[in-house]
């Protein structure tokens, strides 16, 4: 079944632009000498998506929202562990989105909305049109969007898995996984969780009661399950139970993020062979790379 229905590849750009960053070496510098080696990791990559999957329907996302984002104004303290980009790399997230354009894929971005939020909109967007959706990220956020024929592609391992997959890694199903980082934090985007409760508890409080309102609406049944530590893990929830509601409101992925209602919205469109030309030359790309990606232009 779900072979049979059209997929769009909805890439997570900015992971993958900050894995080419830390990856590839400096020795890779523009015309003016600023350093691409983001651009130049970034670039192979894609080339080598396009070519091996050739997907008709195609966005990558980037953030542009990590001290803007709506969950910002709900709670200050949100990713505030993250340092800003340097600006060599924020110049390199530039140039990326241009090579992505010039390759005719769609680019998404915006300033109140993080790149999940953008994926999440528009896979729900897509699901309404008959798609399924596959995700190239590595970031276990996603797993709360997988649907019966979603899946997610964690390109570099070459790992892909759907629903069932999340629960295999997180002990948890898609449905719950706002509510289990909500429960147990997430140090990357700097969100507390419920202290003392951990991944392998969180999964437990799940199973057993199925969502978090659930779970602080029966706190009183706590204590007499068979979970390690289960009274002092009823006591936590009492005192941080309305914290734990905030945190969802973070670690849940928006699926109201300004994106079109058209299908044909995610279609890859023709390259931009100009522009193209003018950023092998600006970015000192090699007669390889350059090689394919006119060869992906042309397609």
């Amino acid at each position: 079944m779900s072979a049979a229905l059209p997929a769009v590849h909805l890439i997570d750009g900015s992971l993958y632009v900050f894995r080419a960053w830390h990856s590839m070496p400096n020795e890779f510098t523009d015309v003016d000498g600023h350093p691409v080696n983001a651009v130049h990791g970034f670039t192979r990559f894609l080339c080598e998506l396009l070519e091996r999957v050739k997907p008709p329907h195609v966005a990558v996302a980037f953030d542009a929202s990590l001290t803007t984002s709506f969950r910002n104004a709900i709670y200050p303290a949100y990713k505030a562990n993250r340092e800003l980009p340097p600006p060599d790399l924020e110049h390199q997230f530039v140039l990326c989105r241009e090579v992505a354009e010039a390759l005719g894929i769609v680019v998404m971005i915006d300033h109140s909305y993080e790149a999940d939020d953008l994926i999440g909109s528009s896979l729900w967007s897509l699901r309404g049109h008959g798609f399924r959706s596959v995700i190239v990220s590595a970031d276990k956020d996603f797993g709360q969007l997988l649907g019966e024929h979603d899946e997610q592609w964690d390109y570099a391992r070459g790992l892909r898995w759907g629903p069932a997959g999340v629960h295999e890694k997180l002990g948890v199903h898609p449905h719950q996984v706002a509510d289990y980082l909500a429960l147990c934090g997430d140090a990357v985007d700097n969100i507390p969780g419920v202290p003392g409760i951990g991944a392998k508890t969180a999964a437990a409080l799940l199973t057993h009661f199925g969502t978090l309102d659930a779970l602080l609406e029966r706190i009183e049944e706590i204590p007499f399950l068979r979970i390690r530590g289960a009274a002092s893990c009823a006591q936590k929830l009492r005192e941080h139970g309305q914290s734990a509601l905030l945190y969802r409101r973070l670690t849940r992925i928006a699926l109201d993020a300004p994106v079109s209602n058209h299908a044909d919205a995610w279609l890859r469109l023709n390259g931009d062979g100009a522009r193209m030309d003018a950023l092998c030359e600006r970015l000192r790309f090699g007669p390889l790379t350059r090689q394919r990606l006119r060869a992906l232009i042309q397609s």
